[in-house]
């Protein structure tokens, strides 16, 4: 195993929270690729740590969808699968678009301004070129639209679901060419709020939830397409 990645002792949590959050985010930002088996001993000797906190924090990455265990191999880290994509996706567009819908009523002028400044951090951080700064700012944004639904049942739900989108969220920003118009989505999601146009808001979060299920699966395609060139390749 040659990652970087290592626990940072300096958090104020429990042991076995800032291992699972190290995993995480190792897994998050590539540094442990789709595929890689997770020893429970190796992953121990490198943070320095027994293996029961290792072993908690991968059971608690398979609940999100991070880790497989797979039978009489162990656990591995999941590849991005196009059916869970899709699902995903399916459920988020849905729960967005009552979301926006919600806000476009409900959404307070101190909310509306919040929204103002978290797009201008967002816009900060594509100038910046970070991608998990990007994700994180991104994932602020949609809280403050969540939050001003003032339901606090769908507030539950998306937050449980944000796990799983934020993987996907971090692979869409990945792709540096999108990163413009995800500022321009945002940027559209804002004007309509603004005007309360209830239909407007839910076309722009549709179109920004489909562009991100778009640029995945063509990134996708092309990673499948590569692996099977690279398999020809070996075969001549």
């Amino acid at each position: 195993m040659t990652n970087n990645f290592q626990v940072n002792m300096d958090e104020y949590l429990p042991l076995r929270d800032v291992v699972f959050k190290t995993l995480r985010q190792a897994i998050l930002k590539g540094e442990l690729e789709p595929g890689e088996r997770l020893m429970e001993i190796q992953l121990a000797e490198r943070l320095g740590v027994s293996r029961t906190p290792i072993r908690e924090a991968i059971r608690k990455l398979e609940l999100e969808g991070l880790v497989l265990m797979i039978p009489r191999k162990g656990a591995e880290v999941a590849k991005i699968s196009v059916n869970n994509l899709r699902d995903v996706l399916e459920v988020r567009r849905s729960l967005e678009e009552l979301a926006i819908d919600l806000a476009c009523q409900r959404m307070t002028p101190e909310e509306f301004e919040s929204l103002k400044v978290a797009q201008e951090k967002f816009t900060e951080a594509i100038k910046k070129g970070d991608a998990i700064q990007i994700a994180q700012n991104d994932e602020l944004y949609h809280e403050i639209i969540y939050n001003s639904t003032k339901n606090a049942k769908l507030v539950q739900v998306l937050n449980n679901l944000r796990e799983q989108i934020y993987r996907y969220r971090l692979e869409y920003i990945k792709d540096e060419d999108k990163r413009q118009i995800l500022k321009i989505e945002h940027e559209n999601i804002i004007k309509a709020l603004s005007l309360r146009h209830v239909q407007e808001a839910k076309q722009a979060i549709r179109e920004h939830i489909d562009n991100q299920e778009i640029t995945i699966l063509k990134n996708l395609k092309e990673q499948e397409n590569d692996v099977q060139r690279k398999v020809s390749g070996r075969r001549n």
